[in-house]
């Protein structure tokens, strides 16, 4: 089939940045929330995204005008009955994910595509809510998504070998690199990330460095743009503790299980970069501090 107009649902960091890409890549788009509090402050993200291209002159006004005139925000989810893919982006719960595909299954014509931008959850148990398996996969973006240029794309068992090479090539018309995955846990990328992550959390916990020397040594030594407890704060500790737990609960493997160090952070509201405080404290944002344990 032809993609011709994609559905987004959730219109927040993630939700917000898929919806623009798809926009920008020539797709009619149309973007849900559950609120217009909530629409119109992730309509304004893309607004403000767009006049940023549009003043280094990636974009032109012409286009920048093209690109919003193909993107539609609303809060029924009736709206969306006609999309030929819909992109789930929002709270990374799986019943909340199972009860929304569970209504559009009802609604949506049989041959629109279901993708998932879960970042640890399994794509079969999401799918298992709708009478269309065959045609439901992980699609999983990185923030800033207009910026980040990979795309998990997720095959389950029972997805349909035409259905994973259509969402493939859509992948790569949004102007992203794709990469094929399995239906594993974590999938490619966080597979190989998150116990990258805890260990260097157990290396501080241990002793092993201090938090600027851990980093920096990653960021020196390995040629990485951050060090992993930079990297946590930038992600949110709370966002990694919640996927340690699924995986661990998935594989039951040290590697994969939380840090006490996290838990006790988590628990405290130090979440990183977004609540003011991690690894580092962000008092003054343009020069963090390093937080002492």
């Amino acid at each position: 089939m032809a993609i011709r107009k994609v559905g987004v649902v959730g219109c927040g960091l993630m939700g917000s940045g898929i919806a623009q890409v798809a926009a920008a890549a020539g797709f009619e788009t149309v973007v849900r929330e559950v609120t217009a509090e909530l629409l119109d402050k992730g309509l304004k993200s893309i607004e403000k995204n767009l006049n940023r291209l549009a003043e280094k002159g990636t974009i032109t006004e012409a286009v920048k005008g093209e690109i919003r005139g193909r993107l539609k925000g609303t809060t029924k989810v009736e709206e969306l009955k006609d999309c030929d893919v819909i992109v789930e982006a929002i709270i990374e719960q799986l019943a909340a994910k199972r009860e929304l595909f569970g209504a559009l299954d009802v609604i949506c014509q049989t041959s629109t595509i279901f993708a998932s931008n879960t970042s640890s959850l399994t794509i079969t148990e999401i799918a298992n809510a709708t009478k269309r398996p065959q045609r439901f996969v992980g699609l999983h973006f990185f923030n800033p998504v207009p910026m980040m240029k990979l795309v998990e794309v997720v095959r389950t068992i029972a997805t349909e070998p035409a259905v994973y090479e259509e969402i493939v090539a859509f992948g790569a018309r949004l102007g992203k690199t794709p990469v094929r995955a399995h239906d594993t846990t974590g999938f490619i990328v966080n597979r190989l990330l998150v116990p990258y992550l805890l260990d260097a959390i157990r290396a501080l916990e241990e002793g092993v460095g201090s938090i600027e020397d851990l980093d920096n040594s990653m960021k020196l030594g390995c040629g990485h743009p951050m060090g992993p407890l930079t990297l946590l704060d930038f992600v949110g500790l709370d966002t990694t503790y919640y996927i340690s737990q699924i995986m661990f609960d998935e594989f039951k493997e040290r590697r994969f299980a939380a840090p006490p160090l996290l838990k006790r952070m988590v628990l405290a509201g130090w979440n990183g970069r977004k609540s003011g405080r991690g690894f580092y404290d962000y008092s003054d944002p343009q020069n963090p501090r390093a937080m002492k344990f």
